[in-house]
């Protein structure tokens, strides 16, 4: 055991999110990296005496030798996948070489890398799965041995694969599915990927080795359907392999029935057509554990999903940082660009009572009014390739920054008088949704809502303008709605916030 802390990058994502404690309570000092230390903060591990919270970002190679700075290893579990969906693998490539050269400036003892299952030989690999090749290749040959995990599908609640079995599973009675149905993988669950991460900072033997991680069992596609309806007492789902089926049209397919986008879709999609079943064991023996087969992974992870448990979800990755402009908040001296709107109530309730309703937005819970426009907003918005409501959200009464809210993200939280979210719909323009809570002098409480956007251009600028009518209705409404929730008496409002009647009724 180490003295020194291992670096792990990716710490908010999936894989990097349940890495972290589980090294925690192996003893391990940790240091996290993440592009916004507040998302890290909103983590429950972050206030853990032998974590440190670093923000660095591997695109940017100073931040990485910081961040690399006495640390004995680096877990590299970074893919711009969901960050650069069009350019992802020039920007892969260039963070695994600041990776690479970060970490012999810093002389660290190893590097260990999570990648994709799959034979350079293979003239048909995905572009997907050659990118996480070629990452490895970069990391590897470096001066600083790294290690190569090379993983097929992996199974755990929240990941982006199982997120697409259940959600097709749940949804199609019958499934009209590509030829790749039959194609033969091997899934590991993401127990057993964690184990074999931490087993090697543990195992001299691994150091700048390829490996092969799998579960106990090679199955088809159609196989995990069947048993994951069997799992979660579903009626027998027919699937029917039809050849005209291509990877683009599958994703389509997918980003409709699914949460999943189909900019995230498409490549996995293309990588389900290549057989990705290991070859090299040689790890089972160096880092011995029990495998979970298919059927127990899957039952685990329906159990964590029906005791909302999910501690990671793949929908914690998100290309959205803090731009300045939100901090701003002056449209006056922004030159008018930053159009905003508001309303605003004055309540008899305290600014506890106020928040749990706030705090609960979203998901099944929905919008307290006109969640018929929300739903239409969030179909036309996946229709039009953005995330629309996606899976709602990670946890029905708890957010923290950086989760998911229908096609909203928490960018920050202050119970109980603060949340604000970006918005991550299709827009031409970059939209801010904020709920401020003030208490008053009298014992009464201010609920402020605002919305902000910031337009790309001539369009953004009529989409806001188009909008202005529909947000006139549905705001005011909503601190309406929000008052009967917690069943509390509006006493002034709603009106709508204008620079003249800044502060008013903090005066009483």
């Amino acid at each position: 055991m180490t003295t020194q802390p291992v670096l792990v990058t990716g710490a908010t994502g999936y894989v990097g999110g349940r890495l972290v404690p589980k090294l925690l309570t192996a003893g391990y000092r940790v240091r996290a990296l993440g592009r916004s230390v507040t998302k890290l903060k909103g983590r429950p591990w972050s206030t853990h005496p032998s974590v440190e919270l670093a923000a660095g970002d591997v695109l940017d190679k100073e931040s990485l030798v910081k961040a690399l700075d006495d640390c004995f290893a680096a877990f590299y579990l970074v893919h711009s996948m969901i960050a650069d969906p069009k350019g992802y693998t020039e920007t892969d490539r260039k963070g695994a070489r600041n990776m690479a050269e970060a970490a012999a400036q810093a002389k660290i003892n190893r590097i260990i890398y999570l990648g994709g299952l799959g034979g350079r030989e293979d003239k048909h690999l995905s572009e997907h799965l050659r990118s996480r090749q070629e990452v490895a290749r970069i990391l590897q040959s470096g001066p600083i041995p790294a290690t190569f995990l090379r993983a097929a599908m992996i199974l755990g609640a929240g990941s982006a694969s199982f997120e697409i079995l259940r959600y097709l599973a749940d949804r199609l009675p019958i499934l009209l599915a590509p030829r790749w149905v039959d194609t033969p993988v091997q899934p590991i669950g993401i127990r057993n990927v964690i184990t074999y991460l931490q087993g090697c900072l543990e195992h001299d033997e691994v150091l700048g080795q390829t490996f092969d991680i799998g579960g106990p069992e090679i199955v088809s596609y159609r196989k995990l359907f069947k048993i994951y309806a069997e799992e979660a007492r579903l009626p027998r789902r027919w699937i029917i392999p039809v050849p005209f089926l291509s990877p683009r049209f599958s994703s389509y397919w997918i980003h409709l029935i699914t949460p999943i986008p189909s900019s995230i879709a498409r490549p996995l999609a293309e990588g389900l057509r290549n057989p990705v079943i290991c070859h090299d064991n040689r790890i089972r023996d160096i880092i011995p554990q029990d495998l979970y087969n298919c059927r127990q992974t899957i039952r685990l992870a329906l159990e964590k999903i029906e005791q909302e448990r999910l501690d990671t979800c793949w929908m914690d990755a998100s290309a959205n940082i803090p731009q300045e402009w939100i901090y701003c908040g002056d449209t006056h001296y922004a030159g008018g660009t930053i159009l905003e709107l508001g309303y605003r109530i004055r309540i008899q309730a305290a600014p506890e009572e106020i928040w749990r309703p706030i705090v609960q937005l979203g998901g099944e819970t929905g919008w307290y009014f006109g969640q018929s426009l929300w739903k239409i907003k969030g179909w036309s918005d996946r229709i039009l390739g953005g995330t629309g409501f996606r899976g709602g959200r990670r946890h029905p009464t708890e957010l923290r920054p950086g989760d998911p809210l229908d096609f909203w993200r928490v960018l920050e939280i202050t119970p109980p008088t603060h949340l604000m979210l970006v918005g991550e719909m299709k827009a031409p323009g970059e939209a801010l949704l904020e709920f401020n809570i003030r208490p008053l002098p009298d014992g009464t409480s201010e609920l402020e809502q605002r919305s902000r956007f910031l337009p790309r251009g001539l369009i953004g600028i009529l989409y806001w303008t188009i909008l202005i009518p529909i947000h006139h209705l549905l705001y005011p409404n909503l601190l309406k709605a929000i008052s009967r929730t917690i069943g509390k008496p509006i006493l002034e409002g709603p009106e709508r916030i204008s620079r003249k009647r800044e502060g008013r009724w903090q005066k009483r």
